[in-house]
């Protein structure tokens, strides 16, 4: 048996060849599934993890990492994000509830671009709506922000299109691999759902412009769906002498999808878009939830599964400092981060994604206020890990250390959210990744 502790160059195997088992022993294992091992073995083979457990056998030719004062956590999960899929593809930042700029678009000119597609007139028009658009099928292996994310401890994400009012469906994919199909853990898992705010955005001042016109469009979109998919049943059982019903993408995607992602910050928003969701009979996710706190007992009711924003509402560093702020901008900055607390307490089950904050390794930080304001450590470990699996179907295969589960894990010096804890490194289906140095943020370098 060779015994070493491993440099990842030492671990990397040949071109083309699969890397040899690895074992790390003598560690505490926080499974999430089950009870923490204070001194236990996890065994990888093939991508996957062969064995966990406090007497495993060791195969002959592992690779052995001495864990002694290491915690292996499963690989960590960004619940919702665009990580993979080229910037190119994704929109501006929005704030959580997945709203974008309040500013109202300038009106169209006087004189209008010939060149320039209609406005649209109604939802037959299909404004805004790419559903069957696949994350699957836009992730690249070499999108920059995927390095900063394994350093961070995430092994995973679940990444959307996110443009446009109907985006389209996500993709669990892996931080990691040689070409995209690779990365790509199970497809499609969802559609990803935006409320544009301010008039004209349907194209040219065109349909909708408003909210009421977007839920109205959602609504038809629905109808029009169901309608499509009745047809095509009909015709499938009698095409003789029947006229052929056109192809509908937008009515594809929409059919294809097994969840919807809607999105909502205030608690008068979760009331509504949970109103909605059951209008259109579709399994829902609300995301954003900043004022969850208040709306906990109604998304229990629902049955609805949340994923919380880690990106906590800040005063803008460009607010004018002598600008009072109204008592709810402040109740919220201050309440959000327990939202998470109350969603526990009440049984909901809920995910953290990191929604554009600008470093990965942040992410951690906010899951601390959330623990300060009430959370517990276990509740907020499985909020990034094993949470976010069972939301979207695939903990079968990630989200806790189990035997047979792909090898997504992340070892770290110590507890996961202690300021000083470091992350060693993270394996990806097996494959070890060491962090990147830290590089400091733009600001801190500019002084």
């Amino acid at each position: 048996m060779k015994h070493a502790i491993l440099l990842l160059s030492l671990f990397l195997p040949a071109a083309g060849a699969d890397p040899p088992p690895l074992a790390i022993r003598n560690a505490r294992v926080v499974t999430v599934s089950g009870p923490i091992l204070k001194k236990a073995t996890v065994v990888v083979k093939d991508g996957l993890i062969a064995a966990v457990g406090e007497n495993v056998d060791v195969p002959e030719d592992a690779w052995v990492i001495e864990g002694q004062g290491l915690t292996v956590y499963p690989g960590l999960i960004d619940a919702l994000s665009n990580w993979g899929i080229p910037e190119a593809a994704a929109p501006a930042a929005a704030p959580a509830g997945g709203r974008t700029s309040t500013t109202p678009r300038p009106a169209p000119s006087a004189t209008p671009d010939p060149s320039a597609p209609p406005p649209a007139r109604g939802p037959e028009d299909r404004p805004s709506n790419t559903s069957w658009q696949r994350a699957a099928d836009l992730v690249k292996p070499t999108d920059r922000r995927l390095e900063a994310a394994r350093s961070a401890g995430f092994t995973t994400a679940v990444s959307f299109p996110m443009t446009g009012i109907f985006a389209g469906q996500g993709a669990v994919i892996n931080l990691a691999g040689e070409k995209a199909q690779q990365m790509v853990v199970a497809s499609p898992v969802g559609q990803y759902l935006a409320f544009p705010a301010g008039f004209g955005f349907g194209g040219g001042g065109g349909f909708p412009g408003s909210l009421m016109g977007v839920f109205a469009y959602i609504r038809q979109m629905n109808i029009d769906a169901d309608y499509y998919r009745q047809t095509r049943l009909e015709y499938e059982k009698r095409p003789a002498g029947a006229r052929r019903p056109e192809y509908d993408r937008a009515s594809e995607g929409w059919l294809e999808s097994p969840r919807i992602l809607l999105p909502a910050t205030r608690a008068m928003e979760i009331d509504r878009v949970l109103r909605l969701a059951a209008e259109l009979k579709k399994p829902a996710v609300v995301y954003g939830a900043h004022e969850g706190y208040k709306a906990a007992d109604l998304l229990k009711k629902a049955g609805a599964p949340v994923l919380v924003s880690l990106n906590w509402p800040e005063r803008s560093r460009d607010a004018d400092p002598d600008q009072p702020e109204s008592l709810r901008v402040l109740e919220l900055r201050d309440k959000a981060p327990s939202t998470p607390a109350a969603l526990a307490k009440a049984g909901v089950k809920f995910a953290f994604y990191t929604d554009k904050i600008e470093r990965p390794r942040d992410a951690l930080r906010a899951v601390r206020r959330a623990i300060d304001a009430g959370l517990s450590v276990d509740d907020a470990v499985r909020a990034l890990t094993l949470a976010a699996a069972e939301i979207y179907g695939v903990a079968g295969q990630i989200g806790s250390i189990e035997a047979g589960k792909i090898a997504n894990l992340l070892v770290t010096s110590g507890d996961l959210f202690q300021e000083k804890t470091q992350v060693k490194f993270v394996l990806i289906d097996g494959v070890k990744f060491e962090p990147a140095p830290e590089t400091p943020p733009a600001e801190e370098v500019a002084r």
